[in-house]
């Protein structure tokens, strides 16, 4: 019996730990909301456009590089929506700033590349989905690459970054956040 429960100890400590060492993506500036800072200034809406500040953990051996990016998938295009298109973040980096996905304000790390989003602009574009659409979901998403380089540059659509995504993510970690009109 007491090897039995031993070995049952012994098993639940070690999934216990492996539970706890999983890549995982935080934020302080954003809950399960959005706020007036996070919400884009444009097409309608008044908000201060700040990306969120972000942290990640637990990072996968072999990693070269992050990327983050946010998406709204209840966008309606038929193809969802890009917010947030960062990537070449080097590997010693483990978190971004509140604001960081502003070029003017010069946040994001030195040599990361933030591409062009759909709204046609370099960096972070708030949630700003139509009026009276109901919830929209903004998928936050870190990714550990095994690579330097993602091999593309700022003009890069988010669809062909994503592309490079999918060929070199070890793995990813997300957080979601809602917002409506």
């Amino acid at each position: 019996m007491k090897k039995i429960t031993f070995t049952f100890i012994a098993i639940l400590a070690t999934f216990i730990i492996s539970q706890a060492q999983t890549f995982t993506l935080k934020s302080t500036s954003v809950g399960g909301q959005a706020s007036s800072e996070n919400v884009f200034n444009g097409f309608g809406c008044t908000g201060d456009n700040s990306s969120p500040a972000l942290s990640w953990e637990n990072v996968p051996d072999g990693t070269k590089s992050f990327a983050i990016t946010m998406y709204d998938p209840d966008a309606p295009t038929g193809s969802g929506w890009w917010h947030w298109v960062m990537f070449d973040v080097p590997a010693d980096v483990k978190s971004l700033k509140k604001n960081a996905g502003s070029i003017e304000a010069q946040l994001a790390p030195k040599n990361a590349i933030q591409s062009i989003t759909d709204y046609g602009a370099y960096g972070y574009g708030g949630p700003c989905p139509p009026e009276g659409h109901g919830p929209h979901q903004y998928i936050v998403t870190v990714y550990a690459l095994k690579t330097d380089k993602l091999g593309v540059d700022k003009n890069a659509s988010p669809a062909l970054v994503g592309f490079n995504l999918t060929t070199n993510t070890i793995e990813k970690a997300s957080i979601v956040f809602y917002y409506q009109r």
